[in-house]
């Protein structure tokens, strides 16, 4: 029988389960047919953050920013294209200040900072902007380290 994943639709938050086998293959949400593997960053919130943390297999990036914030407007693309790269890895961003409440939860003292998950608990940490190169090499590390992937 082959293995399944689960992955949380960014767009509507319904669980979908897929078998691995098919993680190379567009896969539509089957509540609102969103590709649920677009390699991009998509937007979370208080609201979705956690659901989407808990019920996603993948390993979840998530940049902290705000709009005010001049590194983390320069790091947006550089985070961008990692995640065109990093394709068994999903990438996140979240409004500190649209999102106040994750703000504080997860103690963001400063911006951009960056949270590596893995079945919904944090495994790494990274406060400051990053390029391309060393964004992807902080998130291949942390999940070798981890044993993750």
């Amino acid at each position: 029988m082959n293995a399944m994943m689960q992955i949380v639709c960014s767009a509507c938050g319904a669980k979908n389960r897929v078998p691995k086998d098919k993680l190379n293959h567009v896969l539509a949400c089957g509540r609102c047919g969103v590709d649920l593997l677009k390699a991009e960053p998509f937007t979370l919130s208080d609201a979705t953050l956690a659901r989407y943390l808990a019920g996603t297999d993948f390993p979840v990036v998530v940049d902290f920013w705000a709009d005010w914030c001049g590194p983390c407007k320069a790091m947006a693309p550089h985070f961008k294209n990692a995640a065109a790269k990093l394709t068994q890895v999903r990438f996140a961003k979240v409004d500190t200040e649209a999102s106040p409440q994750l703000s504080q939860q997860y103690a963001i003292r400063s911006i951009p900072t960056l949270i590596l998950f893995h079945q919904g608990l944090e495994v790494a940490r990274q406060t400051g902007s990053m390029g391309e190169g060393d964004l992807s090499r902080w998130i291949t590390t942390q999940l070798q380290l981890k044993g993750v992937q």
